[in-house]
This record gives C-alpha cells, structure tokens and sequence, in this order.
C-alpha cells in the first residue's frame, strides 16, 4: 500500500496550534506593563522544557510555566505574586480555540480522518482545557507527554502516540505550528504538517527536516491532508 493511499491519524498539537493563547496576554500587561512579555514567557518556558528532557530530568509542564514566570519576574526586576500564579492557572485553563479550529476538525473527520492531540501539558483533569474550549468530542484520544516524562520533540513522544495506537511513526501526520515540533516528529518518521501562525515561521536550515505540508491557513493545511490521501 502506497503512502497516498494508508489514511494516516491527525494528530494536533494543543497550545497556540488549537488553543489561542494570546488570551494570557492581559496577565503579562498586567504585571510586566507590555503583552507583548508573552511570547518571552512562553519562548522560555519552551526552552526549558527541552533543556529539562535534555538534562535527563522532568517536572510537569504547569510548575516550568510557573517557574518561568518568575524567571523573567527576575529578568525585569518584578516579583511575582500569588495571585500573579493564580491568574496564570486560571487563564491556562480556560484558553478559547483558535476561530479556524472546529471548522478544520469537522471537515477532517467528515474525511474519514481520525484525530488525537498530544501535548506537552499533563492530562488527566475534567474538564479539561480542550473540553473547556468546545473541542473535546473532535478527538478519540488525547495525550500527554506527562506519560513518559520527557517533552516534545524528544523522539519518545512521538513513538508513543503510535505504539498507544497501535500504528507506525509513517501513519501520523503531526499537525503544529512550531516547527520545532514538525521537525522532531519527521525525525521519527511521522508526516509533519506546519501551521505558520502568527510568531511561528520556517528555520531555513538544510539540515533540519522541512514540513511536508505547510500554510498560514488552517483550512487550507487540511485541504493539502485531504487532497494528498485523496479523502474527497
């Protein structure tokens, strides 16, 4: 069987690829006087996932998101409060989706796709943020690197998705817009399918695996899934 005719999962990143968090940016205007400390937070909150995974050491993804914030607290000569963390917690949990997000899954699934999530955030709470955001009854399975206690794109994590599924790494697409984590799903085999949201864009390094399939718009990324596995 060709690699146009297997009909692969979709599996979909959780944070800023589904869940909008620019929603977060009222707490960063808050205590830093500019949103825009945002994307600082969570590029280093990224960071230090990895260095963590790296370094042969876990802890979940919600204590490095605290810890960071005080991290860059420190950077900008703020301290953070308990109810700076309280807020942080809250807003995490109740990220809306993206707009193009329940359109782009109904129009995957009436495909005949089945889709999953994976995310570096822990599972297990209900409801939970994707279930919060509308979104829960579009995936049959959602998972968390919580499981295995390494972060994506540790190669571990996308092993995983395929050996709970019963699959091989070549029947997953990874649908993201991080590259970083395109890049560490292609690595293990998987499909890599880049979403260039705003602040997200290509690396054009020749050595790092580039996206099989890549777009500015959602619905259009999923056309290309579609159009490719002849899904009409």
């Amino acid at each position: 069987m060709t690699d146009q005719q297997r009909t692969p999962i979709i599996v979909f990143d959780v944070n800023e690829t589904l869940l909008d968090i620019t929603t977060l940016s009222p707490l960063f205007e808050r205590v830093f006087g500019d949103g825009v400390v945002l994307r600082e937070w969570f590029a280093q909150l990224i960071l230090y996932s990895q260095t963590m995974t790296l370094s042969g050491r876990y802890a979940p993804f919600g204590e490095l998101a605290i810890g960071t914030l005080h991290m860059v607290g420190t950077i900008h000569g703020i301290a953070i409060e308990q109810t700076d963390i309280e807020e942080l917690k809250q807003r995490l949990s109740v990220m809306p989706a993206h707009t193009d997000v329940a359109p782009a899954l109904n129009t995957l699934r009436k495909a005949g796709f089945r889709l999953v999530t994976l995310s570096n955030s822990p599972g297990g709470s209900s409801p939970s943020p994707l279930e919060r955001a509308g979104l829960g009854d579009f995936f049959e399975r959602s998972f968390s690197v919580d499981a295995i206690g390494k972060f994506k794109p540790a190669p571990e994590t996308y092993q995983m998705v395929a050996d709970e599924l019963s699959m091989q790494t070549i029947d997953l697409v990874l649908v993201a817009c991080h590259l970083w984590d395109t890049a560490g799903a292609q690595a293990v085999g998987c499909h890599g399918a880049l979403l260039t949201r705003p602040h997200n864009a290509i690396l054009p390094v020749a050595e790092l695996p580039q996206p099989n399939f890549i777009s500015a718009d959602l619905g259009d990324l999923i056309q290309q899934l579609i159009k490719h596995w002849k899904k009409n």
